[in-house]
Protein backbone atom coordinates (compact mmCIF):
# COMPACT_ATOMS: atom_id res chain seq x y z
CA UNK A 1 0.00 0.00 0.00
CA UNK A 2 1.21 3.31 -1.26
CA UNK A 3 0.05 6.85 0.28
CA UNK A 4 1.92 8.93 -2.43
CA UNK A 5 1.86 13.01 -1.58
CA UNK A 6 0.84 11.60 2.27
CA UNK A 7 2.17 12.96 5.62
CA UNK A 8 2.29 10.89 9.09
CA UNK A 9 0.70 13.28 11.76
CA UNK A 10 2.29 16.50 12.51
CA UNK A 11 3.31 16.41 8.69
CA UNK A 12 5.89 13.94 9.58
CA UNK A 13 7.59 12.01 6.60
CA UNK A 14 8.81 8.85 8.43
CA UNK A 15 7.14 6.82 11.59
CA UNK A 16 10.24 4.65 13.25
CA UNK A 17 8.03 1.80 15.57
CA UNK A 18 10.75 0.86 18.08
CA UNK A 19 9.67 -2.63 19.11
CA UNK A 20 10.79 -4.60 21.63
CA UNK A 21 10.44 -8.67 21.89
CA UNK A 22 10.53 -9.73 25.49
CA UNK A 23 10.39 -13.69 25.19
CA UNK A 24 10.10 -16.70 27.19
CA UNK A 25 9.75 -20.53 26.54
CA UNK A 26 7.87 -23.53 28.33
CA UNK A 27 10.05 -24.74 31.26
CA UNK A 28 13.36 -26.52 30.32
CA UNK A 29 12.26 -24.95 26.23
CA UNK A 30 15.19 -23.10 24.67
CA UNK A 31 15.23 -21.00 21.48
CA UNK A 32 15.83 -23.09 18.24
CA UNK A 33 18.12 -20.36 17.58
CA UNK A 34 21.72 -19.07 19.36
CA UNK A 35 25.19 -17.66 18.96
CA UNK A 36 26.12 -21.46 19.80
CA UNK A 37 27.45 -22.78 16.49
CA UNK A 38 26.86 -26.54 17.23
CA UNK A 39 23.32 -27.69 18.32
CA UNK A 40 22.95 -30.51 21.04
CA UNK A 41 21.12 -33.56 20.28
CA UNK A 42 17.08 -33.73 19.88
CA UNK A 43 16.06 -34.57 22.74
CA UNK A 44 18.45 -32.85 25.22
CA UNK A 45 17.81 -29.96 28.00
CA UNK A 46 19.96 -27.25 26.44
CA UNK A 47 21.25 -25.31 29.46
CA UNK A 48 22.81 -22.71 28.20
CA UNK A 49 20.40 -21.82 25.40
CA UNK A 50 17.98 -21.60 28.16
CA UNK A 51 19.79 -19.62 30.10
CA UNK A 52 20.87 -17.26 27.35
CA UNK A 53 17.10 -16.32 26.63
CA UNK A 54 16.84 -15.81 30.61
CA UNK A 55 18.77 -13.07 29.65
CA UNK A 56 16.16 -10.82 28.37
CA UNK A 57 14.28 -10.86 31.83
CA UNK A 58 16.55 -10.53 34.18
CA UNK A 59 19.00 -7.84 32.39
CA UNK A 60 18.53 -7.05 28.81
CA UNK A 61 15.25 -5.09 29.12
CA UNK A 62 16.44 -3.04 31.88
CA UNK A 63 19.15 -1.89 29.60
CA UNK A 64 16.60 -1.44 26.80
CA UNK A 65 14.26 0.44 29.00
CA UNK A 66 17.27 2.61 29.85
CA UNK A 67 18.47 3.08 26.47
CA UNK A 68 14.77 4.18 25.43
CA UNK A 69 14.56 6.61 28.20
CA UNK A 70 17.76 8.09 26.95
CA UNK A 71 16.52 9.06 23.43
CA UNK A 72 12.83 10.02 24.73
CA UNK A 73 11.03 6.68 23.11
CA UNK A 74 8.13 4.44 23.66
CA UNK A 75 8.10 1.54 22.24
CA UNK A 76 6.13 -1.44 21.70
CA UNK A 77 7.21 -4.27 23.95
CA UNK A 78 5.15 -7.54 22.32
CA UNK A 79 5.34 -10.10 25.53
CA UNK A 80 5.39 -13.23 26.21
CA UNK A 81 2.32 -14.33 28.73
CA UNK A 82 4.70 -15.95 30.69
CA UNK A 83 7.08 -13.46 31.00
CA UNK A 84 4.88 -11.45 32.35
CA UNK A 85 4.49 -14.22 35.02
CA UNK A 86 8.42 -14.49 35.68
CA UNK A 87 9.52 -10.91 35.32
CA UNK A 88 6.51 -8.91 36.71
CA UNK A 89 8.43 -6.04 38.17
CA UNK A 90 9.64 -5.10 34.64
CA UNK A 91 6.26 -5.54 32.82
CA UNK A 92 4.93 -2.99 35.53
CA UNK A 93 8.04 -0.60 34.59
CA UNK A 94 7.75 -0.82 30.89
CA UNK A 95 4.14 0.23 31.40
CA UNK A 96 4.93 3.11 33.99
CA UNK A 97 7.42 4.23 31.52
CA UNK A 98 5.11 4.50 29.13
CA UNK A 99 5.45 2.27 26.45
CA UNK A 100 2.83 -0.05 24.99
CA UNK A 101 2.62 -3.61 26.06
CA UNK A 102 1.22 -6.11 23.71
CA UNK A 103 0.29 -9.31 23.14
CA UNK A 104 2.93 -12.11 22.32
CA UNK A 105 1.15 -15.37 23.00
CA UNK A 106 1.89 -17.56 26.07
CA UNK A 107 5.47 -18.85 24.90
CA UNK A 108 7.63 -18.89 22.12
CA UNK A 109 7.25 -22.77 21.46
CA UNK A 110 3.60 -22.46 21.54
CA UNK A 111 2.75 -21.66 17.98
CA UNK A 112 -0.76 -21.16 16.79
CA UNK A 113 -0.49 -23.00 13.19
CA UNK A 114 -0.09 -25.70 15.52
CA UNK A 115 -3.16 -26.01 17.60
CA UNK A 116 -6.97 -26.14 16.88
CA UNK A 117 -9.17 -22.97 16.71
CA UNK A 118 -10.47 -23.49 20.18
CA UNK A 119 -7.16 -23.65 21.95
CA UNK A 120 -5.55 -20.72 19.40
CA UNK A 121 -8.99 -18.57 21.43
CA UNK A 122 -7.91 -19.44 24.67
CA UNK A 123 -4.26 -18.65 24.27
CA UNK A 124 -5.75 -14.99 23.24
CA UNK A 125 -7.21 -14.11 25.57
CA UNK A 126 -5.01 -15.93 28.17
CA UNK A 127 -2.55 -13.73 27.38
CA UNK A 128 -4.77 -10.84 27.86
CA UNK A 129 -6.03 -12.21 31.32
CA UNK A 130 -2.08 -11.90 32.46
CA UNK A 131 -1.10 -8.89 30.89
CA UNK A 132 -4.26 -7.16 32.13
CA UNK A 133 -3.77 -8.38 35.88
CA UNK A 134 0.26 -7.00 35.76
CA UNK A 135 -0.35 -3.45 34.58
CA UNK A 136 -4.25 -3.01 34.92
CA UNK A 137 -4.55 -2.99 31.08
CA UNK A 138 -5.69 -5.13 28.33
CA UNK A 139 -3.55 -5.08 25.63
CA UNK A 140 -4.21 -3.33 22.23
CA UNK A 141 -1.86 -5.00 19.42
CA UNK A 142 -1.03 -8.76 19.22
CA UNK A 143 2.50 -10.53 17.48
CA UNK A 144 2.16 -13.93 16.78
CA UNK A 145 5.24 -16.32 17.76
CA UNK A 146 7.38 -16.40 14.77
CA UNK A 147 4.63 -14.23 13.03
CA UNK A 148 2.96 -17.11 12.53
CA UNK A 149 -0.78 -16.56 12.79
CA UNK A 150 -4.08 -18.71 11.21
CA UNK A 151 -6.67 -18.40 9.37
CA UNK A 152 -8.51 -17.30 12.43
CA UNK A 153 -6.36 -15.34 14.37
CA UNK A 154 -7.56 -11.88 12.64
CA UNK A 155 -11.20 -12.83 13.62
CA UNK A 156 -10.84 -13.54 17.04
CA UNK A 157 -8.46 -10.69 17.48
CA UNK A 158 -11.28 -7.87 16.43
CA UNK A 159 -13.51 -10.21 18.31
CA UNK A 160 -11.10 -9.70 21.59
CA UNK A 161 -11.00 -5.98 20.96
CA UNK A 162 -7.87 -5.85 19.87
CA UNK A 163 -6.94 -2.65 18.22
CA UNK A 164 -3.94 -4.05 16.07
CA UNK A 165 -2.10 -7.27 14.41
CA UNK A 166 1.34 -7.19 13.43
CA UNK A 167 2.04 -10.52 11.39
CA UNK A 168 2.08 -8.77 8.30
CA UNK A 169 4.48 -8.40 5.71
CA UNK A 170 2.60 -7.49 2.52
CA UNK A 171 2.92 -4.31 2.27
CA UNK A 172 5.38 -1.11 3.46
CA UNK A 173 2.59 0.73 5.57
CA UNK A 174 -0.39 -0.64 7.84
CA UNK A 175 -3.91 -1.08 6.48
CA UNK A 176 -7.16 -1.53 7.77
CA UNK A 177 -8.71 -5.44 7.86
CA UNK A 178 -12.14 -6.31 8.15
CA UNK A 179 -13.06 -9.29 9.48
CA UNK A 180 -16.87 -10.78 10.40
CA UNK A 181 -15.87 -9.52 13.98
CA UNK A 182 -14.55 -5.96 13.34
CA UNK A 183 -11.91 -3.99 11.88
CA UNK A 184 -8.12 -4.01 13.09
CA UNK A 185 -5.36 -3.13 11.58
CA UNK A 186 -2.50 -4.89 10.04
CA UNK A 187 1.02 -3.58 11.08
CA UNK A 188 3.87 -4.70 8.67
CA UNK A 189 6.75 -6.49 11.08
CA UNK A 190 10.48 -6.30 10.47
CA UNK A 191 12.47 -7.30 7.94
CA UNK A 192 15.66 -7.27 9.89
CA UNK A 193 15.57 -8.25 13.53
CA UNK A 194 18.87 -8.20 16.01
CA UNK A 195 18.51 -11.55 15.35
CA UNK A 196 19.72 -11.39 11.62
CA UNK A 197 23.55 -10.41 13.17
CA UNK A 198 23.51 -13.62 15.41
CA UNK A 199 26.47 -14.98 13.81
CA UNK A 200 27.86 -11.91 12.31
CA UNK A 201 28.73 -7.93 12.73
CA UNK A 202 26.60 -6.19 15.31
CA UNK A 203 27.63 -3.21 12.98
CA UNK A 204 24.99 -4.52 9.87
CA UNK A 205 22.08 -3.94 12.61
CA UNK A 206 23.40 -0.21 12.48
CA UNK A 207 24.08 -0.21 8.71
CA UNK A 208 20.69 -1.55 7.23
CA UNK A 209 18.33 0.46 9.85
CA UNK A 210 20.34 3.48 8.69
CA UNK A 211 20.54 3.04 5.05
CA UNK A 212 17.04 2.21 4.86
CA UNK A 213 16.19 5.31 6.72
CA UNK A 214 18.27 7.66 5.20
CA UNK A 215 16.39 5.59 1.55
CA UNK A 216 13.13 6.31 2.58
CA UNK A 217 13.38 10.04 4.14
CA UNK A 218 15.36 11.03 0.68
CA UNK A 219 12.43 9.12 -1.23
CA UNK A 220 9.17 8.71 0.28
CA UNK A 221 6.66 11.56 1.93
CA UNK A 222 5.58 8.69 4.32
CA UNK A 223 8.00 5.83 5.09
CA UNK A 224 7.61 3.87 7.88
CA UNK A 225 10.48 1.86 9.90
CA UNK A 226 9.72 -0.95 12.65
CA UNK A 227 13.21 -1.39 14.24
CA UNK A 228 13.11 -4.58 16.10
CA UNK A 229 15.10 -6.08 18.56
CA UNK A 230 14.62 -9.29 20.98
CA UNK A 231 15.49 -8.43 24.85
CA UNK A 232 17.42 -11.75 25.84
CA UNK A 233 20.09 -10.35 22.30
CA UNK A 234 19.32 -7.03 21.42
CA UNK A 235 19.40 -5.79 25.36
CA UNK A 236 23.02 -6.86 25.31
CA UNK A 237 26.06 -4.56 25.57
CA UNK A 238 27.16 -5.46 21.44
CA UNK A 239 23.67 -4.72 20.21
CA UNK A 240 22.55 -2.04 22.63
CA UNK A 241 25.21 -0.48 21.68
CA UNK A 242 24.07 -0.40 18.01
CA UNK A 243 20.61 0.36 19.06
CA UNK A 244 21.97 3.91 20.67
CA UNK A 245 23.73 4.66 17.74
CA UNK A 246 21.01 4.37 15.53
CA UNK A 247 18.12 6.27 17.64
CA UNK A 248 20.96 8.99 17.85
CA UNK A 249 21.58 8.74 14.12
CA UNK A 250 17.50 9.06 13.45
CA UNK A 251 16.90 11.84 16.54
CA UNK A 252 19.06 14.16 14.19
CA UNK A 253 16.49 14.53 11.37
CA UNK A 254 13.32 16.33 11.83
CA UNK A 255 9.79 14.99 10.50
CA UNK A 256 10.18 12.07 12.15
CA UNK A 257 7.70 10.63 14.43
CA UNK A 258 8.94 8.04 17.03
CA UNK A 259 5.26 6.19 17.46
CA UNK A 260 3.91 2.82 19.97
CA UNK A 261 2.33 0.48 17.04
CA UNK A 262 -1.33 1.67 18.79
CA UNK A 263 -0.50 5.20 18.30
CA UNK A 264 -0.19 4.35 14.80
CA UNK A 265 -3.33 1.94 14.10
CA UNK A 266 -5.58 4.84 15.89
CA UNK A 267 -4.42 6.98 13.17
CA UNK A 268 -4.79 4.75 10.28
CA UNK A 269 -8.46 4.17 11.77
CA UNK A 270 -9.17 7.36 12.00
CA UNK A 271 -7.65 8.44 8.23
CA UNK A 272 -9.64 4.98 6.40
CA UNK A 273 -12.89 5.42 8.48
Amino acid sequence: MQRDGQRWADNARIAVLVTVMFETWSEGKAPSYSPMTTSLREGTVDRLGISWAEYGGRTGIWRIMKTLDEFGVRATVCLSGRSAELFPEAVRELHKRGHELAAHSYTQDQLLPYLPPEQEREVIRKCCKIIEGTIGLRPAGWFSPVAAPTEHTAEFLAEEGFLWHGDYNDTDLPYTIKTAKGTIVAIPHSDFTDNKVLRASPRDFYQVYKDTFDYLYRTETMGMINLTVHAHFGGRPLMSAMLTEVLQYMKGFPSVWFARHDEIARWILREET
